[in-house]
């Protein structure tokens, strides 16, 4: 058999999935959970060492607090299941020191390293990876899904809610649930053509015509009365909007706290 016919099922799951906002009343069941979970486990991961948690949210409390802390979006309260991937080097610097790790390096002369920014990137990864593993055997399942990027946002809220300690970041939380009425009626949002998103060998500046013709069938409408073309639109409604500046101050915390190794037994400053 052809090798693309052959993948043909996955190919469409991906080309096809909505995100899904919108969740009926039914319920997932622990083994489609399980199955979700699984297949998260399964994704690539930096040298096998998992840099991530999986942190299932099933307290209503919780996730009604989640809605006003991820920007206000009550759709979060109402999905069946949430999902937050951390990136996390605790586990293993706690392991580090149950091995007495550090006390080694000491004996070998050695400097004995906290977890830096490129090791925050790495964990960033691992987590994304899963969670994106999650989605599509959710999809699979017929079970739609909404990346939630917000949990990014309150970081000190967040740390309290979740007792995450200073090695943990949450990097995204995922909403699934079946999707209320039909899921092809939801619009499949258009991407950019591939010649402006994909290069060889060397990344290549898009000019003034360049974003013309990749804006041609630009279909999404912001309502910014200041604005005059797309690029000012697309500015204050995303880059210059009060969400992104809350998530931009709570990474910068987050990377002060990661990096600080004065933070002795891998707690966060408030």
């Amino acid at each position: 058999m052809d090798n693309l016919k052959q993948g043909q099922g996955t190919l469409e799951l991906i080309i096809n999935r909505r995100t899904v906002r919108s969740y009926n009343q039914k319920q997932l069941t622990q083994k489609e959970i399980d199955t979700i979970i699984h297949g998260a486990m399964r994704a690539p991961t930096a040298g096998n060492l998992m840099l991530y948690t999986i942190l299932q949210v099933t307290d209503q409390e919780l996730k009604d607090k989640l809605a006003i802390t991820c920007d206000n979006q009550p759709h979060i309260a109402k999905a069946p299941l949430i999902l937050i991937f951390l990136a996390d080097m605790q586990r293993w610097w706690d392991y580090f020191k149950i091995c007495k790790t550090e006390e080694l390096c000491n004996d070998l002369g050695e400097v004995f390293e906290t977890p830096k920014e490129a090791d925050l990137l790495l964990a960033c990864c691992d987590a994304l990876i899963a969670a994106q593993n999650a989605v599509i055997v959710a999809e699979a399942l017929g079970i739609g899904s909404c990346y939630i990027g917000d949990i990014m946002e309150n970081i000190e809220i967040h740390r309290k809610m979740f007792n995450l300690p200073q090695w943990v970041f949450p990097i995204t939380m995922i909403c699934f649930g079946y999707p209320k009425g039909t899921k092809e009626k939801i619009p499949l949002q258009p991407r950019f053509p591939q010649k402006f998103i994909k290069f060889l060998n060397k990344y290549k500046r898009l000019d003034e015509q360049d974003f013309q013709e990749m804006f041609l069938n630009f279909k999404r409408s912001y309502d910014i009365k200041k604005a005059e073309n797309i690029g000012q639109k697309v500015y204050f409604a995303k880059m210059a909007a009060d969400y992104t500046k809350e998530m931009r101050r709570s990474v910068r915390v987050a990377i002060r706290d990661w990096i600080n190794s004065e933070n002795n037994g891998g707690k966060c400053n408030d």
